[in-house]
């Protein structure tokens, strides 16, 4: 069985959130949505769900921290190519985002780019060259 994973964010505004998420490539899964969540198609084997506030609260009464001001996580996904990622970073700063929060990183074998998403969670992009990587590694024995 392929794994999946399902990251719960607390959004202040479901709608807003849907709409940039959407914007950077998410499709809505309308089955397990509603006014309160949004169900996020990124990939096959990852969907983000955005919960309101109150919803959040349903599943935890842990305080909610501003991601704006404190992060706890930093989700990282895999692109194809380092203009995919340059293009995830322009697709959410023009749908609101804030790019770079994280400095650019370009090792020549891998390369990052990252956002924020309206509420202040950072998402990071990465291409990495494999086979380049599994030969630098090779290199260290």
């Amino acid at each position: 069985m392929t794994q999946m994973i399902f990251i719960n964010l607390p959004v202040a505004d479901v709608q807003a959130s849907t709409t940039f998420y959407e914007a950077v490539g998410a499709t809505k899964n309308d089955t397990f949505s509603d006014e309160t969540c949004s169900s996020m198609v990124i990939s096959d084997t990852v969907t983000a769900m955005l919960l309101s506030h109150d919803r959040w609260r349903d599943f935890t009464s842990k305080q909610i921290p501003d991601a704006k001001k404190s992060a706890q996580v930093l989700l990282c996904l895999s692109m194809d190519s380092q203009v995919a990622c340059d293009e995830a970073v322009d697709a959410a700063v023009k749908a609101g985002g804030v790019a770079d929060p994280i400095p650019k990183q370009d090792h020549g074998f891998m390369y990052g780019r990252s956002y924020e998403d309206p509420d202040g969670h950072i998402w990071e992009a990465m291409w990495m060259n494999e086979a380049e990587v599994k030969k630098s590694m090779a290199t260290k024995d």
